[in-house]
């Protein structure tokens, strides 16, 4: 993606990002080196396996590491380095310039405390509102974000809420002090599909609005098909493939983008022969346990077309397309199976 106007920084810029937890088994790396820009306006999606490190990235940009976590490489804000920042200088960002939406909305809601005080905290903390002003504030973001009876709902606690009524709240929340980045984890998880699509429409209409960037973390491609225009393949911590989000889905350039999409149930599709029945196409083999990584490609072990060489080392990236990448030394090849 390109950068900000010229002689200015780009809103979030995050250079060679690497994080290292401690498991049980040591040390693991939960993400390799992960890079990417993204300005005002702009939808980046990342989508991938569970335990690819989509939401590691997210809790990285967001300060929200575990304390044994160790962050490597560079997260900047409008040029500012994020890295290394003590607590209070993050604390001063979360939920200010920097909010998420978290895929569970009960887990995110503090169930001691009504919606109203939930909403009104990050206006008092950050904006200095008072209470009356915070409480007005708050009325207005939960109409704002199509909550039906509005006014009633400030006082009401979050198991009174159903799944879809809890997410918008959590949305309120996340857009209460209008930040420059929103953060989007899996926001639909929990939700039946009707309210999935309005989950998902809100959320871009308001982006639009605002002119916020927003980061859209998924593992559907129909989710990301409709809401992001730039989008980033994970696996094994890494990026494995990112482009326009219309050049990736039509030329699948990487062996799991390709595994992914031959995953997808499709409607229709009947076995050779006319029967019925048709068998879902797999990836073999599963996500690695972190410590179990190959130190070259991590999706060597589930890929047909591995060789020696892809676990020798971290394949480059190689340009499919102008604006379009992917990390494979078997492109030509995978390229030959479409």
């Amino acid at each position: 993606m390109s950068g900000g106007p010229a002689g200015r920084p780009p809103l979030l810029q995050v250079d060679d990002l690497r994080v290292t937890l401690q498991t049980p088994r040591g040390p693991a790396d939960a993400l390799r080196g992960v890079s990417f820009t993204l300005e005002r306006g702009q939808t980046l999606g990342l989508i991938g396996e569970s335990g690819c490190g989509k939401s590691i990235t997210a809790l990285a940009l967001m300060g929200l590491l575990p304390d044994s976590a160790q962050a490597r490489g560079s997260i900047r804000l409008d040029g500012q380095e994020l890295i290394g920042q003590p607590e209070d200088a993050w604390c001063a960002l979360r939920g200010n310039r920097l909010a998420m939406v978290f895929q569970e909305p009960m887990t995110a809601l503090n169930p001691l405390h009504r919606i109203g005080h939930q909403i009104a905290e990050p206006l008092r903390i950050h904006k200095g509102l008072g209470e009356r002003a915070a409480r007005a504030e708050a009325l207005r973001l939960l109409e704002r974000v199509q909550l039906p009876q509005a006014a009633q709902r400030l006082d009401a606690w979050p198991h009174q809420l159903s799944g879809g009524q809890r997410q918008r709240v959590v949305i309120a929340i996340a857009l209460a002090c209008g930040p420059d980045v929103l953060i989007a984890d899996e926001p639909t998880t929990a939700l039946d599909v009707t309210i999935q699509r309005e989950v998902l429409d809100l959320i871009a209409q308001l982006v639009a609005e605002d002119g916020m960037a927003l980061l859209l973390i998924s593992h559907d491609l129909g989710v990301m098909a409709e809401n992001v225009r730039q989008l980033l393949v994970m696996y094994g911590g890494n990026v494995v493939e990112r482009g326009p989000t219309d050049a990736v889905f039509h030329q699948r350039a990487h062996p799991y983008t390709r595994g992914l999409f031959a995953a997808r149930p499709q409607l229709g599709l009947r076995a050779a022969g006319g029967g019925r029945r048709h068998r879902l196409t797999t990836i073999p083999g599963r996500v690695p346990e972190l410590a179990d990584l190959p130190h070259g490609c991590g999706f060597a072990d589930r890929c047909t077309l591995a060789q020696d060489a892809c676990r020798a080392a971290p394949p480059p990236a190689v340009d499919v397309a102008p604006g379009h990448a992917a990390r494979c030394l078997r492109l030509d090849a995978a390229q030959g199976l479409a």
